[in-house]
Parts: C-alpha cells; sequence; structure tokens
C-alpha cells in the first residue's frame, strides 16, 4: 500500500449523553470488561425479563385461532427448536467477545456496511413489537380506565423513555423488582383453572381453528403458514444479546453458573417464550367459549380478562389483569426500546458518520412505534410478522452458519472482528448468503413456486442462508472478512498494554476497542474510528464498497462494459434503477394493501393515482439523482487532488526529514568536536597549572627571600611575570571554552557602579600619564551608584578594552564614555589610535587574531582580548559594536543591563603583614602526588607557625592520620589510586569531622565551588595558587588571629607631606629595582602585585616602611594618579642624581 494520507488530529468532544457510559451503554463498541460488573445471574434475570411480552399469547392465540390446535401446536414446537439452535452459538460468541447482535453481525460474515442492513432488520423487529406491546396496554387503559386508545398509545411510549435513558443499570433494577409480582400474576389464573378444574383441555386439544379441517388433521400448507409467524421471533434473541454481553467472562470454580445463565437467558428465552405461546393458544380458546368475539379473543387483555374471571369476581379479575397488562408491557417495552436504540444508532452512525447519542435514538425508535399504532398495526399483525420472518430468519441462519460451520472449518477467523479498521465494507459471505435468501423465499411467499413453496418460506430462507453460506465462504477464499491485519500496540516491555488513550477524543479504552490509524497515525478507538469522515477508509486498499463494487463489475463484465458503468453516465443510470426499483416495491405494497382493503372496481383508480405518482416522483428523483452523481463526481475529483498534493507534500517533508537529518548529523559532529575541543583544553589547562603553581609559589617565596642576590632578583621577577602572563593565557583559554560550550556562569551582584568605575579609571589613567596620553572620563549624570551585575566579567571587558586603545594609541586621548537609559548601561571606549582597516573589523574578535601594521614595532598580547569580550558580552545579555577610521581612531560600544539597586556596599578592610599567629600550633596536612606542590606549600606555611605534614597519595595519609590529628587538609583533587574527592569522603567517616578540608585542583571548572557540591570540604583553589588567598581561607577556616605589624598604627612621618606632595629622604626609599617594578606593574594595572610588591619591600628593606605605609594607603584609597606621578617623580630624581 502507498504512502497514507495524514489527516490533521481534532479533538473529538461528544455531548454528555455520548460521553456517559452509563447512558450510552457501549453502544457502537466493544463493552469493556470493567463494565461487566454485575453477577451472572443479575444480568440473566435482567436479560429474561424480555419473556414477559404478551405477544407471545397473542401469536399463539392467532396461530390457533386460524389454523388450529394441531399446525399451532407441532409449528411451534418445530420453530421454538430452531430457534433454539441457532440462538446458542449467537449468545456465546456474543459473550465471549463482549459485542451486541450488530458487532457480532460485522464480524460473521456481512461486513462494516453490510451489517446496516440487519440494523435495519433489527430496528424493525423492536419498533414492531413495542407497537405491538404498547398496542394492547393501550387496549388494557381503555378497557379498565376508560382512557381512548390515541391518548393510550401515547402513554404507553411516553412513560418508557425515561426508564431507558439510563441503560441497563435502571433496566436490571426495573427487572429484578418486577420478576416476582409477574411471576405470580403470570401462573395465578392458571393455578386456579387447575385447581377448580374448569380449564376445557379437551375443547383446546380439539380445536381446528378457522381454517383448519373439522376433524383438526394436520395440514403442511397450515403447519407454514403459523410457522412463518413464529419465526418472526428469531430475531429476539438480538434483545437478549445486547443484555448478555454485560455477562462477565468465565472464571474458575464459576462455570456451571456462567453456562447456566447463557443458556437460559440466551437461546433459553424461547423455552419459557414456547410456554406463553401454548397458553395464548389456550386461551384464545377458552375466550371464544366465554362468548367473545374473534377479534377481541385473540388479544391479551381480554384472554387474561377470561381467565382470571374464572377464578375471582368480575371486579378483583379487572384490578388483576390490569396491573398484570401493565407490569409485562413495561417489562417487555423497556427492553424493545433499549434494543433499537442501540439498533438506530449503529445504523446511523455508518451513514452519516455522526452519534448524538444513544438516547436520541431511543426516542427516535419509540416514535415510530408510536405512528406504527395509530395507523393500526395490530390489525395486520399475521401479515407484517410473516413477511418480517423471511428476511429476518435469513439473517439468523447466514449468523449460524458462520458460526457453526465457517468458523470451524477454517472458512473465516476464528474470533469477532467488528472494527472499521479492519473490515471490508460488503463481505458476501453473510449479506449473499441473507440476500440470496430472503429474494428465493420471497418469490416463495408470492406463489411462484406453488401453496407448498409459499407455506414453508420461512424454512426456505432458513436453510438456504445456512447452505449459502458456507459455499460463497469457500468460493471466496474468506478474503472479505479481514482488509487488513490488526497493527498490536505493545509496551516498551513488550506487553499488551491493558488501557491505550485515543489519538482523537483523548478517552482511554481497553485494547480490544482499539485500531491503529495510519492516517491520524496513532490509535484510535472503535467509535472514533465509525464516526471519521475525513479518512475514506485510507488505511484499507479496495476495501470501500465502491472500490469492491468496481472489482465485481471487472471480474464479471468485459472491461469495456464495466468501464462505462464506473463513468458519470452509468453511475447515474445505476442510480436511477435503485430508485426505479425502490419506489416501484414501495407504491406496489400501497397497491397490493388498498386492494385488500377495498376489492373491486376502486382499486382501478388507484393503481392510475399511484402510477402517475410514480412517474412524477421517478421524474424528481432524477433530477435528485444527476445532482448526486455531479456532487460525487467533483467530491472524487477534490479528494484525488487532496490526495496528489498531500503524497508531494509528504515528499517534501521526507526530504527535510533527511536534510534534518544530516545537519542534526553535522551538528552533533560539531558539538562532539566542539566538546573534544573544551575537553583538550581542560586537560592542557590541568597539565600546566601544576608546574605553574610551582614556577608562580616559588617566585613569590625567591623575591622575599633577602639571600637572594640583588642581580638576580630581576630574573626572579621575569619568572614571576611570566607565570602570570602564561596563567592568564589559560584563563582566557578556558573562558572562551566555556563561553562555547554553555558553561560559564553569570552571577547577578550588587556592587557600587561610582567605585567600580573610578578604581577603573584611576588604573588605567597610571598608563595614559605614562605614554602622555590624556584620559577622558564622562560619567552620565543619571548613571545609579549601586547596580545588579556581574562585576567580574563587567571588569574583565573593560580592560581589554581601554588596554587595547591604550595600547593602539601614541599620541592624542583614551576616553571612556559611559551612559544610562531604562537600565541599560552603554560603555563606549574612543581612542585617536591607529585605526582599524574595515576588512579587519571582524577578524579582530576571532580567537589569536592580531593585526599587525607594517612598519610599526610588535605589540605583546595573548590575541584573545576582543575574543572574550565579544563572548562576554553576549553572554551577560549585551552586545558589542566597533567603528573605526584609519589613522583617526576607535570606538568600542558595550551595551548591556544593569539595573539600579540601593544595597550599599561593605567598606573593604586594611592591609597587613603577617608575622605568625596567636595560639596554639596548627598541622596542615598536605596530599599531593607532585613533590613541588608539597614543597612548595611546606615553605609558604612553616615560616608562618605551622606544622606542615606531607603525604603523597590517600593511602599514605590515611596512614599518616593514625598518629597525627591535622587541623587542616590540603588535598590535591587528581591523585593516582584515589582522588582527593574519594579521601575527603573517608577523611570525614574516618572522625576528622571539624577539620578543615580545602580541596586544590588543577581543573578551572567551578564544580568544588559550589555550595551544592559541598559535602566533604569546606572550600576549593584553582592551580596557581595565589598564596595569599591560601592564607586567607586558612585564616576563615582555622579562626586565626594574625600577629601582624599594622601600617595604619605607625606614627605619622614628620615632613611627610609639604604643600600637597609626599617628600622622602633618599636613606628612606627602596631600591631603584623595587621602584622599576612598582612603575611596571602600576603600567599593566596589576593592584594585587603592585601590594605583594610593597609587602616585598616591608620585608626585605624596612627602611622604606614610611614609603611602603603611604603607598598602601593611595592603593587602598584607588588614588593611582598620584601613585604613578609618585614614582615618576621618584624615578626622575634617580635619574637625576
Amino acid at each position: 500500500m502507498g504512502s497514507h494520507q495524514r489527516v490533521v488530529r481534532l479533538r473529538r468532544t461528544y455531548n454528555q449523553w455520548v460521553a456517559n457510559q452509563t447512558l450510552e451503554d457501549f453502544a457502537l463498541r466493544f463493552t469493556a470488561k470493567s463494565a461487566r460488573r454485575w453477577s451472572p445471574v443479575w444480568v440473566a434475570n435482567t436479560a429474561l425479563g424480555a419473556i414477559s411480552f404478551l405477544a407471545l399469547e397473542a401469536i399463539g392465540a392467532a396461530v390457533t385461532y386460524n389454523y388450529g390446535f394441531t399446525n399451532a401446536v407441532s409449528s411451534i414446537g418445530v420453530v421454538c427448536l430452531l430457534i433454539f439452535i441457532t440462538g446458542l452459538p449467537i449468545a456465546y460468541h456474543a459473550v465471549k467477545y463482549g459485542v451486541d447482535i450488530d458487532l457480532l453481525t460485522r464480524g460473521a460474515g456481512f461486513g462494516y456496511i453490510g451489517s446496516t442492513v440487519t440494523s435495519l432488520i433489527y430496528a424493525s423487529f423492536t419498533f414492531i413489537f413495542f407497537a405491538l406491546e404498547a398496542a394492547i396496554m393501550a387496549t388494557a387503559l381503555e378497557l379498565f380506565l376508560g382512557v381512548p386508545l390515541n391518548i393510550g398509545y401515547l402513554l404507553c411510549t411516553l412513560v418508557v423513555i425515561p426508564l431507558v435513558i439510563y441503560g441497563i443499570t435502571l433496566i436490571s433494577r426495573l427487572q429484578i423488582y418486577t420478576q416476582p409480582l409477574w411471576i405470580v400474576l403470570q401462573i395465578l389464573p392458571f393455578a386456579f383453572l387447575a385447581w377448580q378444574g374448569v380449564a376445557p383441555l379437551d375443547d383446546w386439544q380439539n380445536f381446528s381453528g378457522r381454517l383448519g379441517d373439522e376433524g383438526g388433521q394436520f395440514s403442511l400448507l397450515l403447519f407454514g403458514a403459523s410457522s412463518a409467524v413464529l419465526f418472526s421471533l428469531i430475531a429476539q434473541i438480538g434483545e437478549q444479546v445486547d443484555f448478555l454481553r454485560f455477562l462477565p467472562r468465565q472464571r474458575r470454580g464459576h462455570r456451571l453458573k456462567w453456562w447456566f445463565a447463557l443458556l437460559a437467558a440466551g437461546p433459553g428465552w424461547i423455552l419459557i417464550g414456547a410456554v406463553k405461546l401454548l397458553l395464548g393458544s389456550f386461551l384464545v380458546v377458552l375466550a371464544l367459549q366465554s362468548g367473545l368475539s374473534p377479534d377481541k379473543a385473540i388479544e391479551p387483555t381480554h384472554m387474561y380478562l377470561v381467565a382470571f374471571t374464572k377464578a375471582t369476581t368480575p371486579e378483583v379479575a379487572v384490578a388483576l389483569t390490569g396491573l398484570f397488562v401493565i407490569v409485562c408491557q413495561v417489562k417487555i417495552n423497556v427492553t424493545n426500546s433499549y434494543a433499537g436504540s442501540i439498533a438506530w444508532s449503529n445504523f446511523f452512525s455508518r451513514l452519516t458518520h455522526s452519534h448524538p447519542g444513544r438516547v436520541v435514538w431511543l426516542v427516535f425508535n419509540v416514535s415510530i412505534a408510536l405512528a406504527l399504532m395509530e395507523l393500526g398495526v395490530y390489525k395486520a399483525l399475521e401479515r407484517t410478522l410473516g413477511l418480517y420472518s423471511v428476511v429476518a430468519v435469513a439473517w439468523i441462519g447466514a449468523i449460524f452458519a458462520d458460526l457453526v460451520i465457517n468458523k470451524p472449518l477454517g472458512l473465516s477467523p476464528k474470533h469477532i472482528e467488528f472494527k472499521r479498521a479492519h473490515l471490508y465494507d460488503i463481505n458476501p459471505v453473510g449479506l449473499g448468503s441473507m440476500g440470496a435468501a430472503s429474494l428465493i423465499a420471497l418469490i416463495a411467499y408470492s406463489g411462484v413456486f406453488g401453496q407448498t413453496a409459499h407455506a414453508l418460506a420461512s424454512y426456505i430462507a432458513l436453510f438456504t442462508a445456512i447452505l449459502l453460506a458456507p459455499l460463497i465462504a469457500y468460493a471466496t477464499g474468506g478474503k472479505y472478512y479481514i482488509a487488513r491485519e490488526p497493527v498490536r500496540a505493545v509496551t516498551p516491555d513488550g506487553e499488551r498494554p491493558p488501557d491505550i488513550q485515543c489519538c482523537i477524543c483523548e478517552h482511554t479504552f481497553e485494547h480490544e476497542d482499539m485500531a491503529h490509524c495510519p492516517v491520524y497515525s496513532g490509535p484510535i478507538c472503535s467509535l472514533c474510528c465509525s464516526l471519521d469522515a475525513r479518512c475514506e477508509d485510507d488505511c484499507k486498499q479496495e476495501a470501500r464498497i465502491g472500490d469492491q463494487v468496481t472489482v465485481l463489475l471487472h471480474s464479471i463484465l468485459p472491461d469495456r462494459i464495466a468501464g462505462w458503468m464506473s463513468s458519470r453516465i452509468g453511475l447515474y443510470f445505476s442510480v436511477m434503477i435503485l430508485i426505479t426499483a425502490s419506489l416501484g416495491a414501495i407504491l406496489s405494497l400501497v397497491y397490493v394493501e388498498a386492494e385488500s382493503i377495498s376489492p373491486g372496481a376502486g382499486s382501478e383508480g388507484v393503481g392510475r393515482a399511484l402510477t402517475q405518482v410514480f412517474f412524477i416522483l421517478l421524474v424528481t428523483s432524477g433530477v435528485m439523482a444527476w445532482l448526486f452523481v455531479l456532487v460525487h463526481e467533483s467530491r472524487k475529483f477534490a479528494n484525488e487532488e487532496t490526495r496528489r498534493q498531500t503524497s508531494l507534500l509528504m515528499k517534501e517533508i521526507r526530504a527535510h526529514k533527511r536534510t534534518d537529518a544530516k545537519l542534526q548529523k553535522a551538528k552533533e559532529a560539531a558539538e562532539a568536536a566542539n566538546e573534544a575541543k573544551s575537553r583538550y583544553v581542560v586537560g592542557i589547562s590541568h597539565e600546566l597549572r601544576s608546574p605553574l603553581n610551582a614556577i608562580s609559589g616559588y617566585a613569590q617565596l625567591m623575591r622575599k627571600d633577602p639571600a637572594i642576590p640583588a642581580h638576580r632578583r630581576d630574573a626572579v621577577k621575569v619568572i614571576q611575570h611570566s607565570a602570570d602572563h602564561l596563567a592568564g593565557l589559560i584563563e582566557g583559554l578556558l573562558d572562551i571554552s566555556k563561553i562555547e560550550a554553555g558553561h560559564l556562569t553569570i552571577y547577578r551582584e550588587r556592587f557600587n557602579l561610582h567605585e567600580f568605575l573610578a578604581q577603573t579609571v584611576d588604573m588605567f589613567r597610571l598608563q595614559t600619564d605614562a605614554k602622555e596620553l590624556r584620559f577622558l572620563f564622562e560619567p552620565a549624570e543619571n548613571l545609579p551608584v549601586f547596580v545588579f551585575g556581574d562585576e567580574k566579567r563587567l571588569r574583565q571587558v573593560l580592560i581589554n578594552l581601554l588596554s587595547n586603545a591604550i595600547k593602539w594609541t601614541d599620541t592624542g586621548s583614551v576616553k571612556l564614555k559611559v551612559s544610562y537609559h531604562s537600565q541599560v548601561a552603554e560603555f563606549a571606549v574612543v581612542d585617536t589610535g591607529i585605526g582599524i582597516a574595515p576588512e579587519n573589523l571582524e577578524r579582530i574578535f576571532n580567537p589569536f587574531e592580531r593585526i599587525e601594521e607594517d612598519g610599526k614595532e610588535a605589540v605583546p598580547g595573548t590575541g584573545l582580548g576582543l575574543t572574550i569580550t565579544k563572548l562576554l558580552s553576549e553572554v551577560m545579555g549585551g552586545d558589542i559594536q566597533v567603528s573605526s577610521t584609519v589613522g583617526a581612531g576607535s570606538t568600542f560600544k558595550v551595551r548591556m543591563l544593569l539595573s539600579a539597586a540601593e544595597a550599599p556596599i561593605q567598606a573593604g578592610r586594611a592591609e597587613k603583614r603577617i608575622r605568625g599567629y596567636h595560639g596554639p600550633i596548627q598541622t596542615i596536612m598536605v596530599v599531593d602526588d607532585d613533590p613541588a606542590q608539597r614543597e612548595l606549600i611546606r615553605d609558604f606555611l612553616s615560616p608562618l607557625g605551622f606544622k606542615v605534614l606531607a603525604a603523597a597519595s590517600g593511602r599514605s595519609c590515611l596512614a599518616m592520620v593514625q598518629d597525627e590529628h591535622p587541623d587542616a587538609f590540603l588535598l590535591d583533587i587528581s591523585m593516582p589510586g584515589m582522588s582527593g574527592w574519594d579521601l575527603a569522603r573517608k577523611l570525614r567517616e574516618s572522625g576528622f569531622g571539624d577539620a578543615v578540608i580545602i580541596m586544590i585542583s588543577a581543573n578551572a571548572d567551578d564544580s568544588g565551588r559550589d555550595p551544592v557540591h559541598r559535602i566533604y570540604h569546606d572550600d576549593y583553589l584553582v592551580k596557581p595558587v595565589r598564596l595569599q588567598e591560601l592564607q586567607d581561607k586558612l585564616q576563615l577556616a582555622l579562626k586565626l588571629v594574625w600577629r601582624t605589624d599594622d601600617p595604619a598604627a605607625a606614627p605619622p612621618a614628620e615632613g611627610l607631606r609639604s604643600s600637597g606632595r609626599a617628600i622622602f629622604e633618599k636613606a628612606c626609599l627602596p631600591s631603584e629595582e623595587s621602584l622599576g617594578i612598582l612603575k611596571q606593574l602600576s603600567d599593566i594595572g596589576y593592584v594585587r602585585g603592585i601590594k605583594a610588591k610593597l609587602d616585598d619591600i616591608e620585608a626585605h628593606e624596612p627602611h622604606a616602611a614610611d614609603f611602603v605605609h603611604h603607598m598602601r594607603r593611595l592603593i587602598r584609597e584607588f588614588d593611582l594618579t598620584q601613585y604613578d606621578k609618585l614614582l615618576e617623580r621618584l624615578g626622575h630624581d634617580h635619574e637625576c642624581s
């Protein structure tokens, strides 16, 4: 099968009647196992409530009165036996598969649309017998209460509706509560007659009937005529099945009870029905002997009135008869109307693809019955039931043959398939055998084959259908039962789910009620499938009725003729033939009925009038048929165009899917490459940080060592600066990697924007002064003091931009302009440097991209500054723009959200020189597999008074702590054998719950800093470690109080200031080398490096304490302008000297 047309899912919402299964009772669908909650006895009793109908007595009385005792009783025995035999397999399969008679018919050889014919037959049975029973009840109301018949018909109709609305739930209670009363009233008159001995049994047995001979001999013709009327009861098995489908499935230990309920309420209904037929046969003789006229003697109300009158007083007899008739009619008519509502629901849902609810069709069914009562259907009982029985018998015979013959022989599937998604519209096995049997039997009934065939037409219909069904199934190979194999829904574990959600109505149903719909690409329930009008059965190939007819025509006719019949003209003639035959049949029945009512000369005029009506209707129908053909053809063309467009769209969708798959594959490859690059960068960072930590750490210690010769201090300084440069390069690479991988965390914190900008401006003013450039700062007047943002990343952005501006500007100025509008800040860095060529404006943001100008001296740098700046700006939700003119300068603008805040920022603490700490000696355990790292920490902490223990692995550490009890642990994370994380966990579990654990790693991620990960450790450091940062963390964790020399407590030097200038004697100044280093640190804006150098001068050049105190104050106040001017003046003084 080709690709299916895709239809957009539209959620189907049902009205309250359809959605409520208490009202709906699973009409049109499989009866859910969860709904079979009643006991077998309860269900059987409900189903047996149908046998209370007095039409049985009426039929028994009619056939006895007309054909005599012998013919009536023999036909009752034979017909009831056949009804029992045919009803048994029908009841069993309906209960086994939880389906009503219509759904059973679908899967038993009729097909999805073919069963609409039987739905109409069954619905006709329900309203015919409803009309008969209601007419009996209306007669009782007229007899006992004086209610006119027309009013009585209406009352009998209306009283049933509220009792049937709530389905089997209320009907079962009604049948249970009325059953004892009905049984007592049913038996009472006959018990009195038997007790008093006044029952005329001999007269009954010798009754010859109106048409029988006086000797009461058996007559085959009269036997057949009686059987024709009795066979109309064969469809009653449908009503029994409508209730029996609620019978729970067989369970161990309850098989006998289950089978008893099935037999009693299924085919067993006819056993009690046969008794009631015989009672009616007896009562008509009793009524005739009591002096009633024949037309009243065959009415159940008058028959039972006579019986009760024989047993009691006339007044009591009237009351008992009225009560009995009302109870009987209510019990049977709730059953008739309930079954009819289900039958009409099935019929119209397939033809109209709509289902307003079973309650609507309940009203429709009783309305038809009311119309039949008003037309006097009761007066034509024998002729009505005789014609109906022919078709009903053929229907039941075809189902019986399929269940009993075809399925055991393998000519049909073993199970009952009822869902539209899996069925052919027409199955010739059931529909063909029923149609052929009905046609042959009706011809026989019309007298063409003689009087005997006329009388036995019902038997001909039954046995012909039973014979033809397996023959047709064998001839067709059983191919028309299943249109496509079901797609079994399974869970990931391979099991069938108990409940599945429908993709259309979005309700859940049991898997027996579900099918896979390729048009909607999902599971669909049987009701939504039945009502759908958009899919056009696209899931089934050549299974629609039109396709089946076309195939049939091509198989039995030449292709030329078959093609002509499929054309517009051929379709029109086919429709007209059907219309002509239908109109002819209907008007012929009217003529026959008129002839039977008033035979003679008047029939000729009726014939002419009907002929004129026939041609008028034929002309009108011809016009309507032509319009129908045109509409059908237009719809066909529209569907073909829709399918063609759908096919093109599906091809385009598949092409897009292939492209998307390739793009996804390329994306995954790029992401894998990016991930590999990130892992490589992180790995390189880890490998470089450990040696860098040793280089930087020892360089810091060597600069504090007074034993280092002065001419080697420059070399140590170069080593530290190189290590810092390499660390900065690694940090830049990691920042880029984090940003590209989406792992960079941006923090939203309060900070003082004015103070931040003042620090930044003072930092870079030193550099511009050193290059004799003007530094201009233009803040906006509305700039808030405190803002929310990431201070660290914003500082990184501005430092990169301002550094580049100063670096590439030799003359003129560098300007930082800050504007603020609607919570958005714009930072503009404007320089008068060499500018950037237009072709290089995009390149400058690429990693490691450096623009070299011919004839210009190379400027040092990593080539990552602008790359990081652009990525950081975008990550923080901003953007960066650049404009430049070669030879005139460049302007970089960064815009980002900095919303105003209110909270103040606490001031920082003063710098102090550490000499040691107060209190007992603290023990520090250093665990690192690199001996250089262990020695570095030891060399740093030992002079401060700490006892330092070193271990090369986690196991060594655990062994050492058995004897030692360190106060703090410094653990490297990446170690062979046992990682730092595992060691921290074991230490906590070994009783070191109060010890301080600080993790030291060469990995640059922030996971260890996240409080969520701080389960076993207290803090986290990244290599290369800043020794001052390590010192601060130990102070905080161990609650240390340092022994310091507080510079702020030193007495002020005399003559320190004069006219706003700091004056120092030459003997109070540090060495020229130290001053040069301070100047270089100022040039690069490295404040922390300046502080460290001042600590170094204080330690090794104590004579410069006043100088150090003054410079620290300038750094604390971020007065970098005065700091730089002082260094320039001191440098100039040195040169002059």
